[in-house]
């Protein structure tokens, strides 16, 4: 089973990847040493599909019930972390508690950041259920909840003790969050994995229909890229910042639709296909570059349209972004199949241009 190491401040841990990879749960948290009890915290939904084969693997987990809340995107607010934090003061959690996050982004984002303000830090272990917190969002100490204002505008960076990342947790996954989650793995091949990149252009049709062999392959390679960018600059000072491929507009489409229109990646992959064609109207990357780029993102399915959305009604919304310097608006473009370029300003003409443009780009390139 592939081991694979991030670095951090606070000290290297693993992401534990394969099936049965929840077997090493009960030995894994008994080598953190002296605790005074572990406390699940996850969803309805997750729990109600794999809670049951869950609490036999992890210690305590038949004895105590799970700490469960809302894993939509627009109830990812401080109020969650909140009822996350008394729930746990009146289970009695202290200072040598565990806490172990189980679902997708939204829950590993959540339970992170309480896990990081509760009793000023408690250790937390992450177990991602969905494709986009197994090779993504799990990894590299982010968490945080969104204000009306943005996402992820209040967080904290806070890196589990491990991550148990098993692919059988895909099988009951909705097909639509699954494609999301694909969107994510594009990403990482785009900006740092051209061969990632050449494999999902080959073997799109056998990844859709979630073939073992093709997502042992695809899965714990995203984690690498992650893992390595996240690990030489865990603060986003630099490096990670290339993470951001597409999530600039991402975040303002799914906060000017608050979060019920798109699903995270599918946001992305329009942010993503809009960052590819500023990049082309900049002549930072090369046509056929692009056009490959576009054709593999709508390779995955169609995407929720953009109707009624405007550029300027984006503005403000793109400058109150998290990752604005000095009132100044940084996109990650695109140079070539494997290699982006980070902390570019783009100018308001050329990004009106492009976001009208977009749904004849995305027509264009289904065709």
């Amino acid at each position: 089973m592939p081991a694979i190491t991030v670095a951090s401040s606070a000290g290297p841990y693993r992401v534990y990847c394969g099936r049965d990879a929840l077997a090493r749960a009960a030995s894994l948290i008994a080598r953190l040493g002296n605790s005074s009890g572990t406390f699940i915290l996850s969803s309805p939904r997750v729990w109600r599909l794999w809670g049951t084969s869950l609490a036999a693997k992890i210690p305590g987990g038949r004895s105590r019930p799970p700490i469960l809340f809302d894993d939509s995107e627009s109830a990812k607010r401080l109020a969650a972390v909140e009822e996350i934090s008394r729930k746990l003061n009146r289970a009695g959690a202290d200072r040598r508690a565990i806490l172990v996050a189980v679902g997708g982004g939204v829950v590993g984002d959540v339970a992170g950041f309480a896990a990081a303000s509760y009793l000023r830090g408690v250790r937390l272990i992450h177990i991602p259920t969905t494709l986009v917190s197994q090779i993504d969002s799990s990894i590299g100490g982010k968490t945080g909840v969104n204000l009306p204002e943005g996402k992820n505008l209040v967080g904290a960076f806070y890196p589990p003790k491990f991550i148990l990342t098993d692919p059988s947790f895909l099988r009951t996954l909705p097909h639509r969050e699954f494609r999301s989650g694909l969107y994510e793995v594009v990403k990482t091949a785009v900006i740092a994995d051209a061969p990632l990149f050449a494999f999902l252009e080959r073997r799109m049709p056998a990844i859709l229909r979630r073939d073992p062999a093709t997502l042992a392959w695809i899965i714990p390679r995203s984690i690498r890229v992650k893992a390595y960018v996240a690990g030489k600059d865990e603060r986003e000072s630099g490096l990670r910042q290339i993470l951001n491929f597409g999530h600039t507009l991402g975040h303002a489409l799914e906060t000017a639709t608050s979060y019920r229109r798109f699903l995270h990646g599918e946001a992305i992959a329009w942010g993503m296909i809009a960052a590819t064609m500023m990049a082309v109207a900049t002549e930072r990357v090369g046509e056929r570059d692009a056009a490959r780029i576009i054709r593999l993102i709508l390779a995955i399915g169609p995407l929720p349209s953009l109707a009624g959305i405007k550029g300027r009604q984006l503005r403000p919304i793109l400058a109150g972004d998290k990752k604005v310097r000095a009132g100044r608006i940084l996109w990650v473009l695109p140079r070539r199949i494997g290699k982006t370029e980070w902390g570019v300003e783009v100018g308001w003409p050329v990004f009106d241009r492009v976001f009208a443009a977009l749904p004849a780009i995305a027509a264009k390139g289904r065709s």
